[in-house]
């Protein structure tokens, strides 16, 4: 089964921030993240989001004039493998 995973890009760390503390004041969770690579080469902070929160998330945004790159879809990419040796 293919997980997907919901990240919101941003143009810099304050704008991010703000959504953080918005959505947490209106009980969202979202992790901030480091920007997958898959979804922009810049550095930088995304907000990982759950895919049922993505309608509230997009009217929190316009509510609060946050200005945001895009909200990128990513498949998972977990490889129970990775770190282990022996």
């Amino acid at each position: 089964m293919i997980e997907l995973q919901h990240y919101v890009l941003f143009p810099n760390h304050d704008n991010g921030m703000r959504l953080y503390r918005a959505l947490k004041a209106l009980g969202f969770r979202a992790v901030i993240a480091p920007t997958p690579r898959a979804a922009s080469k810049c550095c930088g902070i995304s907000l990982l989001i759950a895919e049922k929160d993505l309608a509230a998330v997009k009217q929190c945004i316009s509510d609060n004039n946050i200005e945001i790159w895009e909200i990128a879809v990513i498949e998972r990419d977990v490889d129970p493998q990775r770190d282990r040796y022996c």
